[in-house]
Formats: structure tokens, C-alpha cells, sequence
């Protein structure tokens, strides 16, 4: 259904959220591509840095301005392991990325689609495209390893 290229994104974002899951993070993995190339790279580090605001988007978009040295992203796409919450869509929008591509809806904080849907109100001065369901099931059960062994402890 998708391109190669776009699973190769994909599978690097949950790559990243596999770090996540290993460092006792709730595994999301976020990648930045610019021009087919990875130049940003994040993974949830909320619990390690005592930071409510350092999810994986946010991390990825910040490394990927740095690469730019712009924070504008108009020319890139990013691949989340998860969707968005309203905060990171939020930066999303602000940092005027291309595409958005996730794995999974987030029923409880989710902001394109699931609680809320920040993209599609149009109201901005910038949209893009969201396309969703991308290594969906990798995503879900990489979530429910992760929250099962929270349960467990």
C-alpha cells in the first residue's frame, strides 16, 4: 500500500521506540526525512530528562531543525510510532512539515484523528497530509509489551 522508502521510515521510527521500551519509556520512536534522508531522530525520553514536553516528535523535530538550521520543515515528512497528542501536533504544524505518518491511533491523547483531529480543522495557516496504519500492529504490540510489564511490576 505504501512505497518502500516509507516502511524504511517507518521501521527507523520503531527502531527509536524500541530504545524507548528499553529504557523504561513508553516506546515511541519518531525520524525526520528530508529529501529521503533520516535528519532528525527521537524516541521518548519524558522519564529520563523529568521533561513532560520530550517526546519523540518533539526531540526529531528539534534535531531536524538543528540539521536544517531552520525550523522550518516545509520539505519534510515525519514517521511517529504512534499518533501525535495535541502537543507535539502542535509542533507539527508549527514547524510546517509535509507529511505526517503514524502507526496507530492513540485513543486516549490522540490529536489527528483519534480524540481530536488538529489537522483536519483546517483553521491554520498550514496543512499537510497524515497517513496512518504503517507497521500499525508492530506499533500496538510493541505499546502492550510495554504496559503489560508496567502492570506486572
Amino acid at each position: 500500500m505504501f512505497s518502500k522508502k516509507i516502511y524504511d521510515f517507518m521501521f527507523a521510527a520503531l527502531q527509536e521506540a524500541e530504545a524507548a521500551f528499553d529504557e523504561d519509556e513508553v516506546p515511541v520512536g519518531a525520524v525526520v526525512t528530508y529529501e529521503n534522508k533520516i535528519i532528525g531522530r527521537g524516541y521518548n525520553q519524558v522519564e529520563k530528562l523529568k521533561d513532560p514536553t520530550a517526546h519523540a516528535e518533539m526531540i526529531a523535530i528539534t534535531s531536524a531543525a538543528n540539521h536544517l538550521n531552520n525550523w522550518r520543515l516545509d520539505e519534510c515528512d515525519i514517521y511517529i510510532t504512534l499518533e501525535p497528542c495535541i502537543m507535539c501536533t502542535g509542533a507539527i504544524l508549527l514547524s510546517r512539515v509535509k507529511n505526517l505518518n503514524f502507526s496507530t491511533f492513540d485513543s486516549k491523547f490522540g490529536a489527528c484523528g483519534s480524540v481530536y483531529n488538529l489537522i483536519e480543522e483546517k483553521k491554520y495557516n498550514h496543512s499537510l497530509k497524515v497517513y496512518a496504519g504503517i507497521y500499525e500492529t508492530e506499533s500496538k504490540n510493541l505499546l502492550g509489551k510495554f504496559f503489560q510489564k508496567i502492570r506486572n511490576n
